[in-house]
């Protein structure tokens, strides 16, 4: 059913260090059943800080040689890049760590934007832990106008750079994001600034990457709060535990579906659009937020409107840059 796991949600395994590491044996033998036939591919996150992210290292054997901290990838029309935040906040385990990944992002995607790879993988896509947008209330950094992770850190010897600017300049597509406990996704934005694609069409050839945080799939912390009134950077926010499933169509359409696990019931909507644009569609029954992504001039809207008068739907399309 699917072709690969993107693991950055909630932590990889929420302390497997602990009990002399018999978590970490336990949720690998949970896991083994769909790992050993599917890639599974992760990111680290502050939980397994413990002893230089000992356990995470030892215990994930990604594409490169960095231990798995920061690394990429080609999957059909997307190129994905996994990196790691905590470099931000563990200091103590090397600042140098954040110059060489940041060098490392920079011939990556230098490399992933040339015209002839480009061309062939037009989806830039980063999967990381802590987000640089969040409107939680529990004052992680990405509740901070200087966020670590998207500005940088100016109290260190030198500066070390943030990321925003970086996957900005090279058009990256898509952020995932995890470790608040909950879901929220977001306009197309940078620097705090949405650069949405038109007032009627919001993600049609959106201005900026989009960012998606999924780190609702649960954990014994249960979930995070929200502050009351969202940001205007914020488009839709949920507590539901759930997990969120992407289907990369072709070189302009990519699907995602956010599917709650506490209100899913009734029939199952279609699993993808064949034509939609990056569309958003809701269903208060069936709990789920589901959107695709495309350029425009591939948005047949003869289909387009046949889909929804089929499913009595009223929603708005949005695409992607091409």
């Amino acid at each position: 059913m699917y072709d690969v796991i993107l693991h950055i949600v909630i932590d990889v395994f929420f302390f497997l260090f602990q009990d002399n590491a018999r978590i970490g044996d336990e949720f690998m033998r949970q896991i083994q059943s769909i790992a050993a036939y599917v890639p599974y591919m992760t990111s680290p996150g502050n939980h397994e800080n413990a002893y230089n992210f000992s356990n995470y290292r030892n215990r994930f054997s990604m594409p490169g040689d960095t231990e798995s901290l920061w690394y990429s990838w080609n999957i059909g029309p997307a190129h994905i890049i996994s990196f790691s935040t905590e470099v931000y906040f563990y200091l103590e385990y090397g600042l140098d760590l954040i110059f060489k990944q940041y060098s490392w992002l920079e011939k990556d995607l230098e490399e992933a934007n040339k015209p002839e790879n480009r061309r062939v993988r037009p989806w830039i896509i980063t999967m990381a832990h802590r987000p640089m947008y969040c409107s939680n209330d529990d004052k992680d950094d990405c509740t901070k106008f200087e966020s670590y992770v998207r500005v940088g850190r100016n109290d260190t010897m030198p500066v070390a750079p943030g990321l925003e600017k970086l996957f900005y300049d090279y058009g990256v597509d898509l952020e995932l994001w995890a470790h608040e406990h909950t879901y929220e996704r977001l306009w197309p934005v940078y620097g705090f600034q949405v650069f949405n694609g038109s007032m009627e069409h919001p993600y049609v050839n959106p201005r900026a990457p989009v960012h998606i945080i999924t780190g609702s799939a649960g954990c014994r912390e249960k979930h995070d709060g929200f502050i009351p009134a969202p940001r205007d950077w914020s488009a839709f926010r949920s507590t539901d535990y759930g997990y969120t499933r992407m289907q990369i169509l072709n070189s302009t359409h990519l699907y995602l579906e956010q599917v709650s696990d506490d209100q899913v019931r009734g029939a199952q909507l279609p699993c993808s659009l064949p034509y939609g644009p990056y569309t958003e569609l809701r269903s208060i029954s069936l709990a789920q937020e589901v959107y695709c992504i495309c350029t425009s001039h591939c948005c047949l809207q003869r289909k387009w409107e046949e889909l929804l008068q089929r499913y009595s739907l009223n929603i708005k399309p949005f695409s992607r840059k091409s």
